[in-house]
């Protein structure tokens, strides 16, 4: 997908942000920015997508977006409008904000390997994630240096940090047109909208102006992957949340995801999860 350059909301005179989102979704433009992301989920769920990778979301998540790195969150609607909204604390920081020789002196080697690992994308997990949150909360609350401090601080578990599973392939996406962009866009939401039902390449082609051998070949080109096998992607994460969270039948979950028969659902499952949809439920019992 091609993204839109965000420009981050920030203070002139301030080295770095933080805020805290109650909303009643996340921003869903496929957008990117030169500032680094620290994401940590509160409330909410749903498919996201950060850079070539798709992925369920759910609270408690934490994930590091690097400089640049294409990103958008799909909240799912009916739980949202259950609770009125999502929540997150979201931690801007240029790889810059503290001057730009800051990275090249002795006493932080290593940072600027860890933000250019950041820009694949990398989901922060267990005592590093519990350690960074608390962080988090006390650099929203600081004023003056002591921000720095808690910035600094956070900067220290992450490069001692082993504890992430790394997310996407680099990608080169700053080529694209702001037409390329409006078209994904389009591409994005349709699909999100309409992946429980039949989807035709032709309907999906016709969005971007294109042939179906001309959207074909465009697709695959800017996301290593066909239309289908991302059609796929998205519909097997929304058949994982299910089986996660409810005590549908198997055959209820594959036709809600969009699959045509249980036997074709059985086949896309093993063929991208590596288990069965059973063994999938139980890993999370």
């Amino acid at each position: 997908m091609i993204p839109k350059f965000h420009v981050v909301p920030k203070a002139p005179d301030n080295a770095f942000s933080i805020r805290h989102d109650i909303v009643p979704q996340f921003g869903t433009i496929w957008h990117y920015h030169p500032e680094i992301e620290l994401h940590y989920l509160i409330k909410g769920e749903g498919i996201r997508f950060v850079g070539d990778n798709i992925g369920n979301f759910q609270q408690d998540d934490m994930i590091l977006i690097g400089s640049n790195l294409p990103h958008t969150w799909k909240c799912n609607l009916s739980n949202a409008a259950t609770d009125n909204h999502v929540e997150a604390l979201v931690l801007h920081f240029h790889p810059d904000c503290l001057g730009k020789e800051f990275l090249n002196v002795y006493e932080t080697q290593g940072l600027a390997k860890l933000f250019e690992q950041a820009k694949n994308g990398l989901i922060i997990k267990g005592n590093s994630k519990e350690k960074i949150k608390r962080l988090m909360w006390r650099l929203k609350r600081e004023a003056g240096i002591n921000k720095i401090v808690y910035l600094l601080r956070i900067y220290a578990i992450l490069l001692e940090s082993r504890e992430y599973e790394v997310l996407s392939n680099s990608v080169e996406y700053a080529k694209f047109s702001q037409l390329d962009g409006n078209r994904m866009e389009k591409v994005l939401s349709f699909t999100l909208q309409n992946f429980r039902d039949k989807i035709l390449i032709e309907d999906v082609a016709r969005l971007t102006n294109l042939s179906v051998t001309s959207f074909c070949r465009y697709f695959k080109m800017t996301t290593n992957k066909s239309y289908f096998d991302f059609l796929t992607e998205v519909r097997l994460n929304h058949a994982c949340r299910l089986i996660i969270k409810t005590d549908y039948t198997i055959q209820h979950i594959a036709l809600d995801s969009g699959f045509e028969n249980t036997s074709n659902f059985y086949r896309h499952f093993k063929n991208v999860k590596g288990t069965t949809p059973k063994e999938y439920k139980l890993g999370f019992s």
